[in-house]
Order: structure tokens, then sequence, then C-alpha cells
């Protein structure tokens, strides 16, 4: 299984990007995935998750109102929209995926993509 990011990149504080994960392989179910981001100098932390039928979603309060979380099953594509970005919100972004929704949100998903970088300047 292939778990590929793309969208980072610069961006000025009030701007947007979207970010893109595209997952790939031997998939033989619809899996849960999620969003996490890691900052210099601080720990991974959950931006969002979304389950297999994108019933259910959840956002860090940091990014409640500001980002959202969708996916297409049919390209097997998870999409993060990310709205009014902040300095704060500089990170590189991961991808991930979980057979279990619970899995997928706490950072304990089996496949996770290499990353894209965010860069908010003020």
């Amino acid at each position: 299984v292939q778990v590929v990011e793309s969208g980072g990149g610069l961006v000025q504080a009030g701007g947007s990007l979207r970010l893109s994960c595209e997952v790939s392989g031997e998939i033989d179910s619809i899996w849960s995935m999620a969003w996490h981001r890691l900052a210099p100098g601080k720990q991974r932390e959950l931006v969002a998750a979304i389950n297999k039928d994108s019933s259910t979603t959840e956002y860090s309060d940091p990014v409640k109102g500001r980002f959202t979380i969708s996916r297409d099953n049919t390209k097997n594509t998870m999409y993060l929209e990310m709205n009014s970005l902040k300095v704060e919100d500089t990170a590189v972004y991961f991808c991930s995926v979980a057979s279990l929704y619970w899995m997928a949100v706490s950072g304990k998903a089996r496949y996770w993509g290499e990353g894209t970088q965010v860069t908010v300047s003020a």
C-alpha cells in the first residue's frame, strides 16, 4: 500500500491550500483516514479524521471552522481544505490509513505517507 500526499506549499497568512492524499496498492477494503501534522519543536497532533463512508469526521480545536476533511472513495483519495491559514499551521502534514477509525484518530494507523510541507508566512 502506498500513501502519497500532495498540495503543500508556501502561502501567506489568511490564504488557503488544499492537500490531497492518494492511496494505492492492494487495499481490500475501504479504510478510515486521518491527517496529522508535525511542527518543529512540537509533538505530532491530529488535524482531522474521517471514517470509511464520510459519516463521521472530527477536527482538532485549532483547526475547527477553518479546515474541512473529505474523501472520494472512487478515487481512493482524501482531501484537506485549509482556509484562513495561520502562521501556527506551519508543519509537515501526514496522511494515514487505518482499518479502524479509532486507530486513524489516535495515530496508530498502519500506513503513513511521507508528508507534505505547509508553510504559512506572516
